[in-house]
């Protein structure tokens, strides 16, 4: 049987070194973190999860509250997960993904029980029920998602505000002055999901301030409702030359329903969306776009909640808010509006 003192001697280094550099409880070069991860491929090396979890009294494993919920585009929510499962399999821990729909009861589970070492929430509302469990929890937790009290956890989103205006400004420098903004299903805000009107009534703002006639409307997530939504936004505000897509979607649907009408990206219409570079490849989106960063954000989170976990965390470490600013992919789907 392998044990990590084989995988430490073919790898050059200590004992400790290459249970740090699995566990990445310390700071460990890339160097030497990729010679001991070589050497456990090469040898086949499984860690023995009972016998480090009465060593150590940790599971090495991360729980990820996550949902699929009605209204939101699950392709989307899927990188999200991605992510952080990614980052915890780097970082040497397996993620435990729970799907309960009562959240604050399938927390309260799993952090009595001791089956993780630390929490990652996605599908963050704004006042979020299971938060007053996570803050009276044992474990860390790190939030993908910024809810109206952030304190006792972690906290990683994008700047929506940011977003919201940094896509009005965009159209408003290449002269638009009349746009539409596609925004997730009311549902969603209806919801809790704060980061819906952050963009929209950020962009809202910027368009009265920069002089432009902005039409906020929220879409649906499902065909064929999602395809009606955008053509109906469409007729409705005919002298629209902008549009600006909070709805990934909308996004999915939108170049049917351009072709169907006839409509020339960026001729006729300029877009501009909210998704990520990898939801635009799979999609084929052909549209410049801010990105969501589902991958970093969830990297983020488990960085430091493996931080939160390792014995040189200190306990009176301020905890973190950080927002993500925007990065715009360009696509060249924007132009000067026709004549």
């Amino acid at each position: 049987m392998v044990t990590i003192g084989d995988v430490a001697r073919a790898a050059g280094v200590s004992r400790s070194t290459a249970s740090y550099a699995l566990s990445g409880k310390r700071t460990i070069s890339a160097e030497v973190r990729e010679r001991v991860n070589d050497a456990v491929r090469r040898l086949g090396y499984t860690p023995n999860a009972g016998a480090r979890a009465l060593a150590t009294s940790q599971t090495m494993v991360i729980g990820l509250l996550a949902q699929f919920l009605e209204g939101e585009f699950a392709p989307a929510m899927l990188q999200y997960i991605l992510g952080v499962c990614d980052a915890s399999r780097e970082l040497g821990y397996d993620t435990l993904l729970i799907t309960e729909a009562d959240g604050a009861h399938a927390l309260s589970r799993i952090t009595r029980s001791r089956m993780v070492d630390g929490i990652v929430l996605l599908n963050v509302a704004h006042q979020d029920p299971r938060l007053p469990v996570l803050r009276a929890a044992p474990q860390p937790g790190a939030l993908v998602g910024l809810p109206e009290d952030c304190s006792g956890v972690d906290v990683f989103d994008l700047d929506f505000e940011k977003t919201g205006r940094s896509m009005v400004d965009h159209l408003h420098r290449l002269g638009h002055r009349e746009i539409i903004l596609i925004s997730q299903p009311e549902l969603v805000v209806q919801r809790g999901g704060a980061w819906v009107w952050r963009l929209r009534s950020a962009a809202l703002d910027q368009a009265r301030r920069r002089g432009i006639v902005l039409h906020a409307v929220f879409g649906e997530s499902r065909q064929p409702a999602v395809g009606r939504s955008l053509h109906a936004a469409l007729d409705a505000y005919p002298d629209a030359t902008g549009l600006l897509v909070d709805n990934e979607a909308a996004a999915a649907a939108l170049p049917m329903v351009l072709h169907a009408r006839g409509i020339e990206v960026p001729r006729d219409m300029s877009v501009v969306g909210r998704y990520s570079d990898e939801f635009a490849q799979l999609f084929s989106l052909p549209y410049s776009s801010v990105d969501s960063a589902p991958d970093r954000l969830g990297r983020l989170a488990v960085r430091q909640l493996v931080r939160r976990i390792g014995a040189e965390a200190e306990t009176n470490e301020p905890y973190v808010l950080r927002l993500v600013a925007p990065e715009f992919h360009d696509r060249e789907s924007s132009a000067p509006p026709p004549a």
